[in-house]
């Protein structure tokens, strides 16, 4: 390798992790035993609170720009 550092964007770090959190929580929701109401309601608020920070983390990085 060469002595260059390559620098990855902390978007596509934060992306990344955002996807598979999001991943692994749709798998845990699905194979949890509940019913199709409640499973509903904690995939809307597992949506909301994705959203929130991933406004969150685009603020932040907008910030540092």
């Amino acid at each position: 390798m060469s002595q260059e550092q390559q620098h990855v964007p902390v978007g596509t770090i934060a992306l990344t992790f955002l996807a598979g959190a999001a991943v692994g929580a749709v798998v845990l929701a699905l194979t949890t035993p509940k019913t199709g109401k409640e499973l509903r309601g904690d995939i809307k608020n597992f949506g909301n609170r994705l959203g929130e920070k991933a406004r969150e983390l685009v603020d932040a990085n907008e910030a540092r720009a």
